[in-house]
């Protein structure tokens, strides 16, 4: 072998070498891969928490349930008529104790010359012949004072007495001092109810929020049943 062969020869084997140390790093780059592939799949294990949260927003419906223990109170049918004595319209004073022993018909209005206690208290003055027949004393109860009561008996000419319970301690006892609501504000006020008692002094029949216009229709049929 010449010089300049051997010269060749070992300036090829350096190539020779360069040529194959990359293919021994190449394996370096595999790896890599595989360390993604196997961090991915841990992002999706919170997604699995993310349903509870939504179950205690169904638990706060309940709590409206307290509402209907407002509902007006008061004696039911058959129960003992509460005593009274107010004063009423024409100098007079109206009492259960007056009444013993005669039926009688306790009817509360809001307040007296507005349009639907005006039409109630007119429907009463008209049937007052037929209900005074049967025996029946009506009495209307506001929480008025006595001065606009008396203005409203003369006004329509009501010759049936109307009672101020202007310290709201009757309407407390038959349960028709209630709360209230208008335009979004509470207030506490009369409910228009009505109580037909017997003579016996217990209570025949109940009218809670009664219609002004059905009112002295539905007194004259229970009136008639009366014993």
């Amino acid at each position: 072998m010449t010089g300049d062969e051997m010269a060749t020869t070992k300036a090829a084997a350096p190539k020779a070498a360069a040529k194959k140390a990359p293919v021994k790093a190449a394996p370096a780059k595999a790896p890599a891969k595989k360390a993604v592939a196997k961090a991915a799949p841990a992002k999706a294990l919170p997604a699995k928490a993310v349903p509870a949260k939504a179950a205690p927003a169904k638990a706060a419906k309940p709590a409206k349930t307290a509402e209907p223990k407002a509902a007006a109170a008061g004696p039911a049918e058959g129960a003992v008529a509460p005593a009274f004595s107010m004063p009423a319209s024409g100098g007079r004073t109206v009492s259960s104790e007056g009444l013993k022993g005669k039926p009688y018909l306790l009817y509360f209005y809001p307040k007296a010359d507005t349009p639907g206690c005006t039409k109630q208290a007119c429907g009463v003055q008209e049937a007052l012949p037929q209900l005074g027949k049967l025996g029946l004393t009506v009495i209307g109860v506001s929480p008025d004072p006595m001065k606009p009561i008396e203005k409203f008996a003369e006004k329509y000419k009501l010759t049936f007495p109307l009672a101020s319970d202007e310290d709201q301690k009757v309407a407390t006892a038959y349960g028709t001092w209630v709360e209230k609501s208008m335009y979004g504000k509470t207030y506490m006020g009369m409910e228009r109810s009505s109580f037909l008692v017997g003579a016996d002094g217990k209570i025949a029949k109940v009218w809670r929020k009664v219609k002004p216009e059905e009112h002295a229709v539905q007194v004259m049929e229970a009136a008639k049943a009366l014993k």
